[in-house]
């Protein structure tokens, strides 16, 4: 039940403020729940008009209204309140106070100070459900009605004749279901009820455990009665409503979860007009389907000018074996026409059966435009989902809910037969094709010089500098030789006054603008670095990206514009867009396919840069996280991505991105992947039915390519044990338990897992080792609720123990982790399988064509150290971690050296250097190392290679030490470094990466150098000491 509240407007109000005003806005709580109006500045008689909407749940609850002055620099000064009992407005005639002047009370009662006046309106209604479809339907919030985009009552007309029916009717069924918390007000419900002379529409909210799955099925009973007064037709009030839609997002489907999600031959408006038309056959054939009668159907109507238009249906259905015919009333009203989507919300009240005062049925019907067919016809989707409203706690909840979940399903199972024989579905097959005529469409048509041209040069700058370079030529032309005088000589002929000197300047300035613009056109030209139209390799799951466009990218540089990049990273891998220069809303048209994999993605990070050189510090434009789990694929194959971050949300970034994903490979695809966790975790594993995973899918509100891999009965230890049952599939752990009626649910992503523990057995957890899961930062928000702690760093940390089999579960979680991320360690394997492959397929013996690279000597230096201590930088042990640690090396591994040939060793290294790491780049390298003919030092060859990082792929960096013990200067090393870069592929570029590669390296010698004699240092006074 709702209490509604106008502010009008006061009148009289005392000047808080130095210069004779006041700035008042009101403030009003009613329990727990607050709100406030707007602030009227430097006004004694201000005027607000704004409504706001509170529930109620218990009568002894008083609404307080206060007006306050805001202050801006200090505490805001209290001006007057008022308090107003909500059982005055329940016992008052039709539920109302109507719009009455209020005076305000001072703090303290015994102060005679004058505050003013407050006009306010104050009645109850019911109409509320429509108020907060994002919210849990146990719980009552204020809102303000006007940001809902639906009607809702107006306090100040509660009491006119013309609704006092109306109010009349629905005051005595609010009677009905507010908590009991008086005795003496029982009596007095149930006397008005009794007195009642017309059928009460009730939309309370219970429901018996049997009788469930028959009052569901009313959502659908409808039927079709003649429109008595339709002051417009139905084709015109969706019209009225498209014209009044603002753009606004439409809600979420209903936690309760989907029912239908069917894609159908036919486009949204028509769709729309055959579910809810007045005319539509479709309803008699649904009523006579279910066997409901005395159906009346109500005409639409167009409420609050036309923003919402509502109708009311009641309906008789057919008795069953367990409970006689009941009566049903429900309520629909559109959220949303734009003529492209139709929002519809339905709530349903059944009063008549037992607990029927207690709960509604609440169903949203979403329409909006399917996905392009290669057909060229339109298409139409159709979401149902619902959820149960419960107005009062009652024991029975979880029963009720199980009942009505079950009825819903098999109500609906009937409702998308009849309405799949009424219009044809869409063949998933037509979708699968769409995806190839969706890319081939994609091919960017090839611009001429001539209009690239004609785009970079037609402007003020060049068209300025030709006009002055032009006027000075045709001025020399005619201009006879200056006689030569103060510091001028043959060939130098200086500005002979400050006129001169200006001009001169202003077209130096000028030229080097153009130059400027010459060479961001030529880069333009001649870049190329992109992964565009390289093909997946392997079989399996296959991501296809296709990147259509950016809009209103933020502009870093100084020109006011961006050269802009996109970095898509799944799984591991990564790809990379070309670089668009001088562009704010680039066009791509660019496809990318990340190689198949064995089990489907998770997640999609999109990450979005302004290129300038893979080593500079680089400007995040913005950034986005597509979940997979979360997302409906079909609504992925064409869609527009807001981006996140500072400068993304201040320019409203978006990116324009089509999205597919599917199966490549043959055979069964939970099989394959069963068989592989088989092995990891050494114990068989069950294919689970498909009713199984259908449930897994619909208890966590999962897409159906996911599937079960097991689960197991154990605690979530928080506060208090939890027993529920934790769930695993190849991309999710959750987990669910219901005790007493009370449900906990979530999940989160392998993805999201940074570590996992196991603890040993204590007295708090009965004597079973406890897994921990500790999430990385800032992840897994949504799954709060199971947590136990959370650090400083925003980690939460999740405890589960007492498993009935914890070994097979500890393995099979274990497994499931490693195969969703790779280890350092794994990372080297692979680089020296491929090293290894590498050397043995060079014939001339020569290390990774070193001899074809020119280098060049960049740092030299003296240090206090031996040789031999100097050499434990490529040890491989704590200084050699230590110190690239120190360099901004993460995850730092590498392998033990091994002999190649006589006095040749060798060995690959893996980090993360953070310099790059903002492109999710890695850097793998290869060392060799060998004595100097003379035996006084060491040689160290290294070829470095860039993963994931702009131009990456273009080159590798090759480095040569070389240390030598000094002779005049005992425990000293002479340190050279070299350096040199392998071109392979040109690009316009090299000037550029090299100078940013050369800064970075120096820097980086200098702090491991530096480090070193420090670490020497420390050691010696050690042994000192």
């Amino acid at each position: 039940m709702k209490l509604q509240v106008r502010v009008v407007e006061a009148r009289n109000l005392p000047a808080m403020d130095l210069n004779g005003y006041s700035d008042p806005y009101v403030r009003l709580q009613l329990g727990k729940q607050r709100s406030r109006t707007k602030v009227v500045k430097k006004n004694l008689n201000p005027k607000w008009a704004d409504d706001f909407s509170f529930g109620v749940d218990d009568l002894n609850d008083e609404l307080l209204v206060s007006v306050l002055d805001e202050d801006k620099y200090f505490n805001d000064d209290f001006v007057g309140q008022v308090k107003v009992p909500v059982s005055l407005v329940f016992d008052a005639e039709n539920q109302s106070l109507g719009t009455v002047w209020y005076p305000l009370q001072p703090k303290k009662k015994s102060s005679k100070k004058d505050c003013g006046e407050i006009l306010l309106g104050i009645c109850f209604s019911q109409k509320n459900s429509v108020l907060d479809l994002n919210s849990n339907g146990d719980n009552a919030s204020a809102s303000r009605s006007p940001n809902l985009g639906v009607d809702s009552p107006d306090p100040s007309t509660c009491a006119s004749p013309s609704r006092s029916d109306d109010v009349s009717s629905s005051s005595k069924d609010d009677k009905s279901i507010v908590q009991t918390t008086f005795a003496g007000r029982i009596t007095q419900i149930f006397q008005k009820n009794a007195n009642a002379s017309t059928p009460t529409q009730s939309i309370s909210r219970s429901i018996d455990t049997s009788d469930t799955s028959e009052i569901s099925r009313s959502v659908f009973s409808l039927d079709l009665s003649e429109d008595e007064s339709s002051s417009a037709s139905f084709e015109e009030l969706m019209k009225v409503m498209e014209s009044k839609d603002q753009g606004s997002e439409p809600p979420s489907n209903l936690p309760g979860g989907i029912v239908v999600d069917q894609l159908f031959m036919i486009s949204p408006s028509d769709l729309n007009t055959l579910l809810f038309g007045p005319d539509s056959s479709f309803y008699a054939s649904l009523t006579e389907l279910q066997g409901t009668t005395e159906v009346q159907i109500g005409p639409w109507k167009a409420e609050n000018e036309g923003e919402s238009v509502k109708r009311v249906v009641s309906y008789l259905k057919a008795p069953t074996k367990l409970i006689k015919a009941v009566k049903g009333t429900e309520d629909q009203a559109y959220l949303k026409a734009d003529g492209k989507a139709y929002i519809v919300f339905s709530s349903v009240a059944t009063p008549d059966v037992p607990f029927g005062s207690t709960f509604k049925v609440e169903v949203l019907y979403c329409i909006s435009p399917g996905p392009e067919l290669p057909s060229g016809e339109q298409c139409s989707r159709l979401v149902v989902s619902w959820r149960l409203n419960f107005l009062q706690s009652t024991m029975m909840k979880g029963m009720i809910e199980n009942g009505a979940r079950q009825g819903l399903k098999d109500n609906f199972e009937q409702y998308a037969n009849l309405l799949a024989q009424n219009v044809d579905p869409v063949d998933s097959k037509d979708i699968g094709l769409n995806k190839e005529q969706v890319l081939s469409s994609l091919q960017a048509e090839p611009q001429s010089d001539w209009k690239l041209g004609v785009q970079y040069f037609a402007n003020f700058t060049v068209f300025s500098t030709f006009v002055i370079g032009v006027y000075v030529f045709v001025h020399i032309m005619f201009a006879l030789p200056s006689a030569i005088q103060g510091l001028e000589f043959n060939g130098l002929d200086l500005p002979d006054s400050v006129g001169e000197f200006v001009v001169s300047g202003i077209l130096v300035l000028q030229c080097e603008r153009v130059l400027k613009l010459i060479s961001r056109f030529m880069q333009a030209r001649k870049q190329k670095g992109s992964d565009h139209g390289i093909k997946a390799n392997g079989d399996g799951w296959l991501l296809t990206v296709a990147l259509i466009e950016g809009v209103d990218l933020a502009a870093v540089d100084p020109s006011g514009h961006c050269d802009p990049y996109i970095v898509f990273t799944s799984n591991g891998k990564t790809r990379t867009s070309s670089i668009k220069f001088q562009k704010s809303n680039p066009q791509w048209n660019e496809i990318f396919e990340f190689d198949a994999m064995a089990d489907p993605p998770s997640v999609l990070n999109v990450e979005v840069y302004d290129f300038d050189g893979p080593f500079d510090e680089a400007v995040s434009l913005g950034h986005a996280e597509i979940n997979f789990v979360r997302s409906n694929i079909s609504d992925l194959a064409d869609v527009w991505i807001t981006l996140q971050g500072k400068l993304a949300q201040a320019c409203q970034s978006k990116l324009h991105l089509r999205i597919f994903l599917d199966h490549t490979g043959g055979g069964d695809v939970v099989r394959d992947y069963l068989n592989k966790m088989e092995k990891e975790v050494g114990k068989k594993i069950n294919v689970r039915s498909p009713q199984t995973n259908s449930a897994f899918q619909k208890l966590f509100g999962l897409p159906q390519e996911e599937f079960l891999i097991n689960d197991f009965t154990c605690h979530l230890k928080r506060k208090m044990p939890l027993q529920g049952r934790l769930f695993l599939s190849a991309r999710i752990v959750g987990f669910y338990a219901s005790l007493f009626g009370n449900k906990t649910k979530f999940f989160f992503l392998w993805e999201d897992i940074e570590d996992i523990q196991v603890l040993p057995p204590t007295l708090a957890s009965m004597g079973s080792p406890i897994v921990v899961m500790t999430l990385r930062p800032s992840r897994g928000k949504d799954a709060r609720i199971g947590a136990k702690t959370q650090d400083e760093e925003g980690r939460l940390k999740f405890h589960f123990h007492s498993f009935v089999s914890f070994n097979v579960a500890q393995k099979t979680i274990m497994a499931l982790w490693k195969a969703k991320s790779l280890t350092p360690e794994q990372k080297v394997q692979a680089v020296e399988e491929e090293s290894e492959e590498k050397l043995q397929s060079e014939e001339n013996g020569l290390f990774l064509g070193v001899d074809d690279v020119r280098f060049s000597e960049v740092f030299s230096l003296t240090l206090p150290v031996p040789v031999s201590f100097f050499m434990e930088l490529f040890g491989g042990g704590e200084v050699d971690r230590k110190a690239m640690e120190r360099a901004g090396c993460q995850s730092y591994s590498c392998s033990p050296w091994e002999s190649e040939k006589a006095d040749v060793y060798e060995r690959q290294t893996y980090y993360r250097d953070k310099r790059i790491s903002r492109y999710r780049g890695e850097v793998t390298s290869t060392q060799q190392k060998s004595l100097v003919p003379d035996k006084n030092g060491w040689l160290v060859e290294e070829v470095m290679t860039l993963h994931g990082v702009p131009l990456g792929d273009y080159f590798n960096l090759h480095l040569r030490y070389q240390m030598e013990e000094s002779a005049s200067k005992p425990k000293t090393t002479y340190v050279r470094v070299y350096f040199g870069i392998e071109w392979l592929k040109s690009t316009r570029h090299q000037k550029r990466v090299t100078k940013n590669i050369l800064v970075n390296l120096q820097d980086r010698l200098k702090m491991i150098f530096g480090f070193l004699e420090k670490e020497y240092g420390s050691r010696q006074q050690q042994q000192v000491t």
